[in-house]
């Protein structure tokens, strides 16, 4: 593959760690920020208009009404220190440094058993969809690195 193509591929990574990233965080602002007062999760949903007719809606608001402060501390800020590895890894891959790339491996590759643990108990298309692009990026990295020689097990 060429290099411009490889810098490509590389910056839709850091691209997809960086969305990830920022939806974490807003998760993590969310449940901070509920865990004393839940009335305005009704009015943004409404507002969002994620689901015309409610039901995952519904489902997600009634479990997240369900958690205690202490529950949702928890959510944010677990969250928010998620989004701080997705940050790093995001700036590090789009300034395209060798030791992202190895970040990246290890922690999407630490993911994935989780990943297919929660697939096999609440099966979803979108679940099995992150863990296929999840094992793509850790193989793409790896061969890269390899390539690279900046793999500690290359040949």
């Amino acid at each position: 593959m060429p290099r411009r193509q490889r810098d490509i591929v590389i910056r839709l990574i850091a691209l997809l760690k960086l969305i990830k990233a920022l939806v974490l965080i807003a998760v993590g602002i969310g449940a901070l920020s509920m865990r004393h007062d839940h009335s305005w999760l009704g009015t943004w949903t409404h507002a969002l208009a994620a689901d015309p007719h409610g039901t995952y809606v519904a489902e997600l608001v009634a479990k997240i009404g369900s958690l205690d402060a202490r529950e949702l501390e928890e959510l944010g800020i677990g969250s928010l220190v998620y989004a701080s590895v997705f940050t790093v890894e995001g700036v590090g891959l789009m300034l395209r440094r060798m030791w992202a790339e190895v970040l990246t491996v290890i922690v999407t590759t630490s993911f994935i058993p989780l990943e297919i643990y929660e697939l096999v108990l609440h099966k979803s298309p979108a679940k099995a969809a992150v863990i296929v692009v999840n094992v793509v990026v850790v193989l793409y990295l790896l061969r890269r690195l390899r390539r690279e020689k900046h793999w500690p097990f290359h040949k």
